[in-house]
């Protein structure tokens, strides 16, 4: 029976499961106004917001396992129409993500497929993965080629190469009537195999059930409102058991701030950072991620 803990939420969270008695774990993330804000800060077209929020599935999908204070850092980047997709997890819940596109080299992908996919709009390239562990400690990264038509497949792909883990992933996202407008919405559930050993013995059988069951999943149950992740684990795996575990909450958030601006502009040359001030006197900047503007007087950054 699915056991759940008393103050689960619905949306905008990520939580852990284990499979009863069984040596596969998991986690499933559901999305909602956080995901939303993420995608609307920008005016992308439909397929490159779809891919910008696969990433924001995947990345507290997979930054939810971290185990100590840091953040984990997805991205790809190819030679396709989006040259560059980026989701940075922290383990305080805080997302945020952002793609740079060729909005004409998008619009002609498009035409061939009814919604491209990672492959098709990232093109070749690479797939990685950065964990931070704060500034005193050295970040790892692990780097494979961008594999298979979704971001799902490469995630894939990057565990049985980098982590040698057993993994299937589902990600999706879609937009969603709630009220008088739709909105945004993102899910994803990762399942992963325990590595076999003494105690447990071979555990080919049980990750082929696991997997079998993971595959009547569907994209729309994922972002599907009316659907709370207990009810979807239920559907999946109640006949094996699952114990859903605390969800922690996820938020919109960008670290950018005036201070962080003014750093990074004192970084560049002088004479670039003369050649930015506008005719009327101010250096503006805006933030990529959340597209906030921050105007700042000369002064403050030509001083050496």
């Amino acid at each position: 029976m699915t056991q759940v803990e008393p103050t689960q939420r619905r949306d905008d969270i990520v939580a852990g499961f284990q499979i009863a008695e069984q040596p596969v774990r998991g986690r499933i993330a559901r999305m909602g106004d956080m995901v939303d804000a993420i995608l609307t800060r920008h005016d992308y077209p439909e397929p490159v917001a779809d891919l910008l929020g696969e990433a924001c599935a995947l990345a507290a999908l997979v930054g939810s396992s971290l185990k100590f204070e840091g953040r984990l850092i997805l991205q790809a980047q190819g030679d396709g129409p989006v040259s560059f997709v980026v989701a940075d997890y922290d383990t305080t819940g805080a997302l945020r993500g952002y793609c740079r596109y060729d909005p004409d080299r998008v619009a002609e992908a498009s035409k061939s497929f009814v919604r491209p996919g990672a492959k098709t709009l990232l093109g070749g390239g690479v797939f990685i993965m950065t964990v931070d562990q704060g500034p005193d400690m050295d970040r790892y990264q692990g780097i494979t080629p961008i594999e298979g038509e979704t971001l799902a497949l490469c995630a894939e792909h990057y565990f049985a190469q980098s982590e040698q883990t057993p993994t299937r992933v589902r990600l999706a996202v879609g937009q969603v009537q709630t009220g008088p407008t739709a909105t945004w919405r993102a899910g994803g559930m990762l399942i992963q195999n325990i590595a076999e050993d003494e105690a447990r013995g071979s555990t080919r059988e049980t990750w082929e059930t696991a997997q079998a069951l993971f595959e009547t999943l569907g994209e729309d149950e994922l972002i599907d409102p009316t659907v709370p992740p207990e009810r979807l684990l239920y559907r999946l795996f109640h006949e094996e058991g699952v114990r859903l575990f605390e969800a922690k909450p996820l938020e919109a958030f960008c670290r950018c701030s005036m201070d962080r601006i003014e750093g990074v502009l004192k970084s560049f040359p002088r004479e670039e950072r003369v050649n930015m001030v506008e005719d009327d006197g101010k250096i503006r900047v805006t933030c990529e991620y959340c597209s906030r503007t921050y105007e700042l007087e000369p002064e403050t950054v030509l001083e050496d």
